[in-house]
């Protein structure tokens, strides 16, 4: 039996609807992005960090699985949105022919991707929450009204640049952030994103890795 590729799993029409419906939800709720923009940035920046560790391809290509569908229970509730979309996608993946130890590994990881509940529990599940945590940018922000704006909307908003860059020798992984304090004060950022800064940092000691967190040139974590 073939391997099922990353390209299967983006070309399939019914993840697709998936993830369209999800941001829908989330677009309803006035949540930020969590479309194909998203999806993509995310696949591409956990397949970033597995290569730089030197993990095997195939773990790099379950990695961009992951990532690809990790927000398609977002088309039942955003509560628990990750265990759903681990169930979802078992089932979508298993008729697809993932193999076993595969899809145990992509559900898994997918299951564990929210800070409220989740923890890193492989290479895959570690590199997804870090490129998932990671993706803070200004494009995200759906509402036209800045005046409207609610703190997570500014807090994205804010976000001139952000980079996650990893230094495989040293051992370190940095989100640095360039935020326009103008628009959000940094406790601001703390008070929405501290939680996820936090479960990227253990994420990263999963890895072998040191966590970073530069904003506006500072260290901070």
């Amino acid at each position: 039996m073939d391997m099922i590729a990353f390209e299967d799993v983006k070309r399939s029409k019914e993840i697709e609807v998936y993830i369209e419906k999800g941001d829908e939800v989330l677009s309803i709720l006035g949540f930020t992005e969590h479309s194909f923009a998203h999806a993509g940035r995310t696949a591409d920046t956990a397949a970033m960090i597995l290569r730089q560790l030197d993990a095997p391809p195939r773990t790099v290509e379950l990695a961009r699985i992951a990532a690809w569908m990790h927000d398609i229970g977002n088309v039942v509730n955003r509560k628990d949105h990750a265990q759903s979309g681990a169930v979802m996608a078992f089932r979508i993946l298993d008729n697809m022919g993932l193999a076993a130890d595969e899809l145990a590994t992509v559900v898994g990881a997918i299951g564990n991707h929210d800070e409220s509940t989740g923890h890193a529990v492989s290479l895959v599940s570690a590199a997804l929450i870090l490129a998932d945590k990671s993706d803070v940018r200004r494009s995200r922000v759906r509402n036209a009204n800045v005046a409207g704006f609610d703190i997570h909307d500014r807090v994205n908003y804010a976000v001139m640049s952000s980079k996650l860059a990893l230094d495989p020798d040293a051992k370190t992984v940095t989100l640095e952030l360039v935020i326009d304090t103008t628009i959000c004060a940094l406790m601001d950022y703390f008070e929405i994103f501290l939680s996820r800064m936090l479960m990227c940092r253990r994420s990263a000691e999963f890895l072998g890795l040191s966590f970073g967190l530069v904003i506006n040139g500072s260290h901070f974590l």
